[in-house]
C-alpha cells in the first residue's frame, strides 16, 4: 500500500517543518475544492506507530511512503532539520521491526516554498539541491530502505503544477512547465549517479503517471489529437528515460516552448535504474471536439469522475515490455474513489474491492504476457487530502474520521487481507523455481 507526506503526515508547522508549496498553494483563494489544508491531514506524524499496526494487520510486506523535503531541510538548502529526519527514522525501523518493506519517495510534489521562491523547479540551481537532499536522505535511511524513488509523476508537477496551474505551484505557462518537466528527468539521472557514488545499495528508479491514450473515434482530428497526447503525457517521459532522446513529433509540437538543455542532459536522464514504478487510475480518451463522456462506455465511474477501465493496465504494462528496454516494474499506485457506505459500524466500499481485484486480475494478465512484475501497492492506505479536492474524496482502504482521526479498515482492506494471506500460502506451497508474481503486494 502507499501514502504521501503532505497527504497524510499534518503537523505542518511543528518540530520545524518549513512551508511547502503546497503549504502557499492551499492558502490562496478558491484552489482547493473545499478550503481546507494539509495542516493537520491524517495526523500520522503523530499517529505513525498506529498505522504501521494496521499496515502489520494487513499482512503487507511493503509500504511506499515519501519524505517531505521541507520537514527534512526546511529551506531547501542551509540547515537540515535533526528532528524531521528522526521522525523518518523512526517510520523506517518500525516498518522493519514489523517486517514490512520501506520503498522510500524523495519527491511527492511537495516542493519547499523558499525553493519555489527563487524559481523552482523552472531554476536550473533546483537540481543540485535536489541531489543534496537525495544524498542527506540516504545518510540517515538509505541502508534500511528497500528502494528510493526519485520523483513521483513528473507530469502532474510539470503539467498540472505549471501549464494548467489547477496543482502547485499554480502557475500557468506551458514554457515554464516543459523546463520544468526536463530539469526533473535530469535531476533523477545525476541524483541516481549521486547515490551510486555514495555506495547506495536501495534499488533505484522513478515513478510516473502513465494511461493508454484512446482516439475518441476514428476521425483523423481525434487521432491526431490522440497521438499528442500520447507523446506529452508517456513518450515525453519514456524516451528520454530509456531512449536519451525527447520525441521528434512533440518537439515540433511544442515549438519555441521546447526546453532549453545543455549537450550532456539527455544522457544524464538515461542513466539505467533498477526498476520502473507505474501509477495507473484509468485510460484517456481522446476527442478534438467535445469532450468525450466518460459514462458513453456504460462502465462504471470513480468518485474522482474516471472511467474503470482495469484492460488498459495490461495493454499499458504489454507496451511498455515491447516499446522499450524497461527495468522490473511495479504497480506504485493503483485505487478508485468511491463514496463508502457505513452500516453498523462496518465500511462497505464494494465498488472499490472490485476496481482492486480486476486490476491485481490484470497484472496477472501482463505477467503471463511476459511483463517483468515485481509488485502491486494499492493507493492508498488511509483516506486523506486528495490535493485540489481537499477532503471530499477518499481512496483509502482504511476509513479515517478527520474529527476524531478514528481509523477503520473498510471491507476492501479485510478482502485485501484475506487475499494475501491466500497469497503466501500459495507461495509457501510452490516449488522453488516457480516465478513469485506475488512479492511485493
Amino acid at each position: 500500500v502507499a501514502t504521501s507526506a503532505y497527504q497524510v503526515e499534518g503537523a505542518a508547522s511543528e518540530d520545524g517543518r518549513g512551508p511547502s508549496i503546497w503549504d502557499h498553494f492551499c492558502a490562496q483563494s478558491g484552489t482547493i475544492a473545499d478550503q481546507t489544508n494539509g495542516n493537520t491531514a491524517c495526523d500520522h506524524y503523530h499517529r505513525w506507530s498506529e498505522d504501521l499496526d494496521l499496515l502489520a494487520d494487513l499482512g503487507v510486506d511493503a509500504y511506499r511512503f515519501s519524505t517531505s523535503w521541507s520537514r527534512v531541510r526546511p529551506q531547501g538548502d542551509g540547515e537540515w532539520n535533526s528532528k524531521g529526519l528522526d521522525f523518518y527514522e523512526r517510520l523506517v525501523d518500525g516498518l522493519l521491526a514489523r517486517g514490512i518493506q520501506p520503498y522510500l519517495t524523495l519527491n511527492h510534489w511537495d516542493l519547499p516554498q523558499s525553493l519555489q521562491l527563487r524559481g523552482g523547479w523552472a531554476n536550473r540551481d533546483t537540481m543540485q539541491w535536489f541531489v543534496e537532499y537525495a544524498l542527506g536522505i540516504h545518510a540517515r535511511l538509505g541502508n534500511r530502505v528497500a528502494s528510493i524513488t526519485t520523483h513521483n509523476e513528473p507530469w502532474v508537477i510539470a503539467h498540472l503544477g505549471n501549464e494548467t496551474g489547477v496543482f502547485a505551484p499554480g502557475i500557468q505557462h506551458r514554457a515554464t512547465a516543459m523546463q520544468v518537466s526536463h530539469h526533473l528527468l535530469v535531476s533523477h539521472g545525476l541524483a541516481l549517479q549521486a547515490l551510486r557514488a555514495e555506495g547506495c545499495t536501495a534499488r533505484l528508479g522513478i515513478v510516473l503517471n502513465l494511461s493508454p491514450v484512446h482516439p475518441a473515434t476514428r476521425e483523423p482530428a481525434d487521432v491526431e489529437k490522440a497521438r499528442i497526447e500520447d507523446g506529452r503525457l508517456l513518450r515525453w517521459y519514456l524516451d528520454p528515460l530509456f531512449n536519451a532522446s525527447y520525441p521528434q513529433d512533440i518537439l515540433e509540437f511544442l515549438g519555441t516552448d521546447v526546453p532549453k538543455m545543455l549537450p550532456t542532459d539527455l544522457q544524464t536522464v538515461a542513466t539505467p535504474m533498477d526498476f520502473l514504478g507505474v501509477n495507473y487510475y484509468s485510460r484517456q480518451v481522446i476527442s478534438a471536439g467535445e469532450p468525450w463522456d466518460v459514462h458513453r462506455s456504460g462502465r462504471y465511474v470513480t468518485d474522482m469522475g474516471w472511467e474503470v477501465y482495469p484492460e488498459g493496465l495490461t495493454e499499458l504494462l504489454v507496451r511498455l515490455k515491447n516499446d522499450y528496454r524497461v527495468p522490473p516494474m511495479y504497480v506504485t499506485e493503483n485505487g478508485g474513489a468511491f463514496r463508502d457506505t457505513c452500516v453498523n459500524g462496518r465500511i462497505h466500499d464494494v465498488l472499490r474491492a472490485d476496481y482492486i481485484t480486476r486490476h491485481i486480475d490484470a497484472v496477472a494478465e501482463a505477467i503471463a504476457q511476459g511483463v517483468r512484475m515485481e509488485g502491486y501497492m494499492i493507493w492508498s492506505l488511509l483516506d486523506n487530502f486528495e490535493w485540489a479536492s481537499g477532503y471530499d474524496k477518499r481512496f483509502g482502504i482504511v476509513h479515517v474520521d478527520y474529527p476524531s482521526q478514528k481509523r477503520t479498515p473498510k471491507d476492501s482492506a479485510l478482502w485485501f487481507r484475506d487475499f494475501l494471506v491466500q497469497q503466501k500460502a500459495l507461495q509457501q506451497a510452490a516449488p522453488p523455481s516457480r516465478p513469485r508474481a506475488e512479492h511485493g503486494a
